[in-house]
């Protein structure tokens, strides 16, 4: 064996010198990846930094036109208040602490006024106004009053109120109605529904004298008409509500229908339809009965009228003479029984006149027994009912281990169901309804099982949404420990001490003995016709010479590191 050299046990280096010395062993790509990496982590921290003291800031006013946010804007400037803007420029941030403070402050100024004006403008009454001009300003204050309010609604934006006012004169006859028109703007994605437009519709009604509501307007900003029309047909002749109450009608009976007959047949084995006719006009009658009053003493009197004429039987004057039985006229013969009455005479007939010369009269009205009967029909009365039920075969085994059959339902159990559904849906026959049940077989239709690809199946989908996201971080700190720390490590020195100029011949010499005390590799067997060439040839020389010479090549090679 060659004899080497000793090489002189060196103190290991300081830790500065050490990393100092891990970098300089770096290449090129390993130190830009380093350096990219230290560069990002600094970035990341003064950008924590930073934003940890920037203030939070929060929504001072938003919706601002231009005069409003203009004068704002000034204030805040006086006031050395920092604000920001979102929106398009369409609110105003301030720091959150100063948000109460700085609204407080602004209103005081009477900021922001905002662009709708209501009453105000009858504080500034001026001298010589018209009535003309009072009643003009009297209507513009009222409409921004009402806008106001509907803008306060959660799902409004914005909102203009157009009032007519007719001028109202004692001496017309007819008098013209009042009428009103609202323009809405809705914030993205936001819808009213009927109760909120019927809110407003009243909102505006009762806020004008004599205004109907049916003579209220609401549209939206693409120019859809939101409130019920006059003719109640919202301007398709027919009434969403009607549509809507007649499908809750049918809907409710089917549900009747289908919760009574499941829980026999069984869930699945029964289909019903119900199909209802509504009546919703509204109707009003009068009618008047008259009865005979059946006795006058249960009949009531209302008025009785007693008219009694005549006068005194004149006295008759004195005839004959005197102190004598004047002579009498001799009476009349009287007629049988059956016979006609003798002629009056002079002295009966003047007797009768002086007796029939007296009248009465009497008039009693009695109160006439009459009653009056008004009926007022509301709409929405049902006129008619027809339901259709579809009941699926019995499956019954006919024998226990035996494949169960189909079969049909009996005409008794047929009628049973039918008289079951007449009973729920209120069968009326005068009204006309009907009720028909059939029994027959559902038709299964055999589908196709399609095989989904994995990636598409609902569990893997569902796995993939629930783990992507720590997935994709566990990968994403993989990557960077494969792509930075890696390299490092495997870049780092194995350990060989720092060597000067007179050392370093004796290590080269230790590590070219350390490398010729490895058991050498066996050599390819090359084929015998195949001649070694030129540079293989020098490549075994150098070989030689350095197992034969150690020294001299180590020598040899620490002229070239040191570049003479």
């Amino acid at each position: 064996m060659s004899a080497v050299a000793e090489v002189p046990v060196t103190p290991p280096p300081a830790a500065s010198a050490g990393w100092q010395q891990r970098l300089t062993s770096l290449d090129r790509g390993a130190r830009l990846r380093l350096g990219a990496a230290a560069a990002l982590l600094l970035a990341v921290l003064v950008a924590v930094f930073f934003y940890g003291r920037q203030p939070e800031y929060r929504v001072l006013f938003s919706g601002l036109n231009d005069k409003d946010g203009g004068a704002i804007v000034a204030q805040l400037a006086q006031m050395n208040v920092p604000y920001k803007y979102t929106e398009g420029g369409g609110a105003i941030m301030v720091p959150a602490e100063r948000v109460h403070d700085v609204r407080l402050r602004l209103a005081t100024q009477g900021l922001p006024k905002g662009s709708v004006t209501g009453f105000e403008l009858m504080e500034t009454n001026r001298f010589g106004v018209t009535q003309f001009q009072e009643r003009l300003n009297f209507q513009r204050g009222l409409e921004g009053e009402l806008t106001r309010s509907i803008q306060a609604l959660a799902s409004v934006q914005s909102a203009r109120v157009h009032l007519a006012l007719p001028n109202q004169n004692g001496f017309f006859r007819e008098q013209q109605k009042p009428s009103a028109s609202v323009l809405l703007t809705l914030y993205p994605g936001r819808i009213l529904d009927r109760t909120q437009i019927a809110g407003i519709v009243h909102l505006v009604a009762s806020s004008v004298p004599e205004l109907a509501p049916s003579a209220v307007s609401v549209l939206d900003d693409t120019g859809k008409l939101l409130s019920q029309s006059p003719d109640g047909g919202a301007g398709s002749g027919v009434d969403a509500q009607q549509l809507a109450y007649v499908q809750q009608i049918e809907q409710q009976y089917t549900r009747r229908i289908l919760d009574l007959l499941e829980p026999v047949v069984g869930k699945n084995n029964v289909k019903a339809q119900v199909t209802a006719e509504v009546d919703f006009s509204q109707t009003e009658s009068t009618s008047e009965q008259h009865r005979p009053n059946l006795s006058p003493d249960a009949s009531a009197v209302r008025s009785q009228q007693i008219v009694e004429s005549g006068a005194a039987p004149a006295a008759q004057p004195p005839t004959g003479v005197p102190g004598a039985v004047s002579n009498q006229p001799p009476q009349g013969s009287t007629a049988p029984i059956n016979g006609a009455n003798p002629p009056p005479t002079a002295a009966n007939a003047q007797q009768a006149g002086q007796q029939a010369g007296g009248k009465r009269e009497s008039i009693t009205n009695y109160e006439v027994d009459k009653t009056t009967r008004v009926t007022r029909a509301g709409a929405g009365a049902i006129k008619r009912v027809n339901a259709a039920v579809v009941v699926n075969y019995q499956s019954v085994s006919e024998a226990p281990g035996k494949p169960a059959v189909n079969k049909a339902l009996s005409p008794e159990q047929i009628e049973q169901m039918t008289a079951l559904v007449r009973e729920t849906i209120g069968f009326n026959k005068e009204r006309g309804d009907s009720v028909n049940l059939m029994n027959a077989p559902f038709l299964v239709e055999d589908t196709p099982s399609v095989d989904l690809p994995l990636w598409k199946q609902p569990e893997v989908v569902e796995l993939a949404r629930n783990l992507g996201w720590p997935v994709g971080i566990s990968l994403a700190v993989a990557l960077l420990l494969l792509g930075l720390v890696r390299p490092l490590l495997k870049a780092r020195p194995r350990g060989v001490p720092a060597m000067g100029p007179q050392e370093g011949g004796g290590q080269l010499s230790a590590i070219a003995a350390e490398e010729l005390e490895r058991p050498a590799l066996p050599a390819p067997v090359q084929p015998q016709d195949l001649q070694p060439t030129a540079e293989q040839l020098r490549l075994e020389d150098a070989r030689k010479l350095a197992r034969d010479n150690p020294v001299a090549v180590a020598n040899i090679l620490k002229t070239w590191v040191n570049g003479e």
